[in-house]
């Protein structure tokens, strides 16, 4: 007769052996016919190779780090995103969990660069010339470290988190200084493109390079012949112009051409 819940067991169908039910609907064997049960040792390897387990999540974060570290290592058109999984170890279906496409990773990228800039207080808290200076160096500073990354903000206006508090700073500062809305864009877009363009030119350069480069340029300026090209021979010893400079005299001209901009602005 057997055990109450034996019975029980029988009557839904269910296979004894031993003395204890076995449920094996739970592994999708069904009962033989002669009500015994199946050997079930053999039933996994009967099903196949256990499938591995799938990669781990990566962190958006770590993805947006590991692109701006291909840019900074091997320039922009290396970023793809097969070379962004192989680089974490993963694949690319965990990548497009996170981004659409290779657009969306940039625009995140270059928001990330810009999440990267400091400004010193005391200067931003002073007059509207300090707070500009210090606004348009300490962006140049931050593409000084990433020179491949200034493309990435040229080729389109960053929209991300920290681009939209950045431009609403800068703005604000112009507006409660005294420029109007027409001057305070122009100022802003104007100095941002300056910075830009500067660092653009710094590119993948290294200082070594540019320094042997300037050395070379200024050899072959000494032996222009100065009857020829008396102008360039007058100045020949201050070239070239180190390119830091160079960004310095034309923040120093444009900040100076706004100042009387605004002046004249406020006297009409």
């Amino acid at each position: 007769m057997g055990t109450p819940r034996q019975s029980a067991a029988r009557q839904a169908g269910f296979p004894i052996d031993n003395g204890y039910v076995v449920t094996v609907i739970v592994s999708g064997v069904k009962p033989s016919h002669t009500g015994r049960v199946p050997d079930l040792r053999h039933a996994s390897a009967a099903a196949g190779p256990r499938r591995p387990p799938g990669r781990p999540p990566v962190p958006r974060e770590d993805i947006v780090a590991a692109a701006l570290a291909i840019v900074d290592d091997e320039g922009l058109d290396a970023l793809s995103l097969r070379a962004l999984a192989q680089r974490l170890g993963s694949g690319t279906a965990t990548l497009y969990r996170h981004f659409e496409g290779r657009s969306e990773l940039l625009a995140e990228v270059a928001d990330r660069v810009l999440g990267e800039v400091r400004v010193d207080a005391d200067a931003v808290a002073e007059g509207w010339e300090d707070a500009c200076r210090e606004l348009a160096r300490a962006l140049f500073r931050v593409l000084c470290r990433h020179r491949n990354a200034a493309p990435l903000l040229a080729q389109r206006i960053p929209l991300g988190p920290h681009a939209m508090v950045q431009r609403e700073r800068a703005l604000a500062l112009l507006l409660e200084r005294g420029f109007s809305r027409e001057l305070a864009v122009g100022a802003y877009t104007t100095i941002s493109r300056h910075v830009l363009g500067y660092a653009m030119q710094l590119g993948g350069s290294i200082a070594p390079d540019r320094d042997r480069e300037a050395a070379e340029v200024s050899a072959q300026i000494d032996t222009l012949d100065g009857r020829r090209f008396p102008a360039t021979a007058k100045v020949a010893d201050l070239m070239p112009v180190p390119i830091e400079a160079e960004f310095e005299f034309g923040l120093n001209l444009l900040i100076e051409g706004l100042a009387v901009l605004r002046d004249r602005e406020q006297t009409a």
